[in-house]
């Protein structure tokens, strides 16, 4: 079995060591040639090249092109380019975090071609990428999928991943589990924001911990929890400014075009939204209202 990478990011590259591991050749490609040489030195099983054509060049018929690229422009490039380059009957696996529209239209140039596509949605972070992660694999050709089912059953944990049909279906199904995790996420923190402003003192660390033997509510993100309490107990090393890849927004946009009510999932992208602002006219109006009416107090600068 033999397949080419592109993209040795954090992702890409514990996704070729995983591959190594389990006896699968890769064709490792970056643009960076430090993520190349790294790629190159980690085994035999790993070759390592500085162009497109040349990790052409590398792969049997049929050529198996994974690309981890960051989800947009690059991804979508990517694509394009492999489309004049590949022949076909050859597959392209998109691992990214990709929009599943964006799938949808590459599919349709890339059918035309004979190219045969999957949308591959992976979760598990870098640990399950270097060993043992959990893949949700969308693609139209059912046939090409059992040439390339042995890639993931290598790479994933035990029951770790799932061909769901049609193509567009694993990144959209990857855009829903990305959404759950957005409010999972944010009720895991507002829980501990109340315990820090109650008048108790609890040890973040330890209660992490408990909840996470034998409670309903243990989890991965709960071991998390612990482990970052444990270097800060109180978090004070880093600001509350949260970040959002996308995919949280793309499920609330689904769920308002499918009109299927998903609040909590709204809410928790509207709080990443607001923990980017320092102050906000909102907060502002709000108090202003607040003491107009009712005399309110507010806080001054």
């Amino acid at each position: 079995m033999k397949f080419a990478m592109i993209g040795l990011g954090k992702m890409g590259l514990n996704l070729v060591k995983n591959a190594s591991d389990n006896g699968i050749d890769v064709v490792a490609f970056d643009l960076s040639a430090e993520s190349v040489k790294e790629a190159g030195a980690y085994s035999e099983h790993v070759t390592a090249v500085s162009t497109v054509d040349a990790m052409l060049a590398e792969l049997p018929t049929p050529k198996i092109v994974w690309v981890m690229v960051p989800a947009g422009n690059p991804t979508n490039s990517t694509i394009e380019m492999l489309a004049e380059k590949l022949s076909t009957g050859d597959i392209i696996i998109d691992g990214g975090n990709s929009n599943y529209k964006d799938n949808l239209v590459q599919n349709q140039f890339l059918t035309e071609k004979g190219i045969q596509f999957f949308d591959a949605g992976t979760s598990g972070g870098m640990e399950g990428a270097r060993s043992g992660g959990n893949f949700m694999v969308g693609g139209d050709n059912a046939e090409a999928w059992k040439t390339i089912e042995p890639i993931f059953a290598a790479l994933a944990q035990k029951d770790g991943y799932l061909y769901t049909g049609k193509l567009g279906s694993g990144h959209y199904l990857k855009m829903i589990h990305n959404g759950i995790e957005y409010g999972m996420m944010q009720a895991i923190a507002e829980g501990f924001e109340i315990l820090e402003a109650s008048e108790f003192d609890y040890d973040y660390e330890s209660v992490a911990k408990l909840w996470n033997h034998g409670s309903v509510i243990r989890s991965w993100l709960m071991e998390l929890a612990e482990e970052q309490f444990a270097k800060d107990p109180k978090l004070e090393g880093i600001t509350g400014r949260v970040q959002a890849s996308g995919e949280g927004k793309w499920t609330v946009e689904e769920s308002l075009d499918l009109q299927v009510p998903a609040p909590v999932i709204a809410l928790s992208l509207m709080m990443r939204n607001r923990s980017l602002q320092d102050d906000t006219m909102t907060g502002k109006v709000v108090a202003a209202l607040r003491n107009g009416f009712g005399g309110h107090a507010v806080t001054k600068k």
